[in-house]
């Protein structure tokens, strides 16, 4: 069975805004190289945690446009995420990214009404079918209002041939399986929770949230989950995610959305970003980050790099 999508680790690059929400590229470049720097070569921007829902088109433009002078290159492999409220608003997005060049993109349902079936399917067709030579990922997630299910991905893939991967953090254990049994062509993405789940039915993917904080450490996860060997797998993830909950424990202190916690997470990883979002959403306070790089250094400095 040839797969639609390759096996790798996939991480999110935040965009940096200064105290007047103006996009400081430079520093942006600055964290795409440690990404890469780091051997992820599977990069991308304006996923639900990277504020894609938040930018205008301006910044939208200007933001892909650097993306694109950093990634499109031999051995990288760059998505955009798009982020919209119809068919047409996803569409016009993604013609400003594929005309710079870009054939990989992340997309998620509209969220202002939940889809229904028929309507569900439609946009799929509408959106992946107006770039047949790009390659879809779809963001699985309750934002949207709807979570699809493996039978729901069945029906699309076979009428989608660019839809090539799914991003899916939130499922129980066996709708992580169904999905793996029933849509096995397609590639999914799991969180560190869920990848050794995935990989016990097949080839699967990693979407890595704590990366960016310890990438030697996620390699070697991801290493044992693509070699299937279990016996060092699962032993591995369980004191990967003990380190991550006591690290992050202090950002469980309060609901933000996601790229409040991306953004301290890359700063843990030692790009210097701010913590600040577009308004009105809220970042994390530096108390906060200090509090995690402590226990970081502190507890667990052999995990880092």
């Amino acid at each position: 069975m040839k797969m639609r999508y390759h096996q790798t680790i996939l991480i999110s690059c935040e965009v940096p805004w200064d105290e007047n929400e103006q996009f400081l590229s430079d520093l942006f470049r600055a964290q795409v190289a440690h990404a890469t720097a780091s051997g992820f070569h599977d990069v991308y921007v304006f996923g639900t945690a990277g504020e894609g829902y938040a930018v205008t088109n301006k910044q939208f433009t200007e933001i892909v446009e650097v993306f694109a002078e950093e990634t499109l290159r031999d051995g990288i492999h760059p998505q955009v995420g798009v982020i919209g409220l119809s068919s047409g608003q996803v569409i016009e997005r993604i013609e400003i990214a594929h005309r710079l060049g870009f054939r990989a993109f992340q997309i998620s349902l509209p969220s202002w009404g939940m889809l229904n079936d028929s309507e569900m399917l439609r946009f799929f067709e509408h959106v992946c079918g107006s770039f047949p030579d790009s390659k879809f990922l779809h963001y699985n997630l309750m934002r949207t209002k709807r979570l699809l299910t493996a039978t729901d991905y069945r029906r699309v893939a076979d009428r989608v041939p660019n839809l090539a991967a799914t991003k899916n953090t939130g499922l129980t254990i066996p709708a992580t399986a169904e999905l793996m049994r029933t849509v096995p062509e397609i590639q999914h993405f799991f969180g560190e929770t869920l990848l050794p789940i995935g990989t016990l039915y097949g080839e699967c993917s990693l979407l890595s949230s704590f990366g960016p904080m310890m990438p030697r450490k996620t390699h070697e996860l991801f290493s044992y989950a693509r070699k299937r060997q279990f016996d060092k797998l699962f032993t591995f993830q369980r004191d990967y995610m003990v380190v991550v909950e006591d690290v992050i424990a202090p950002m469980r202190k309060e609901s933000l959305i996601d790229g409040a916690y991306d953004k301290l997470l890359v700063r843990l990883g030692g790009v210097d970003i701010p913590l600040r979002l577009l308004s009105p959403y809220q970042g994390f306070d530096e108390s906060v980050y200090e509090e995690c790089r402590r226990t970081l250094h502190e507890k667990y400095a052999d995990w880092l790099g």
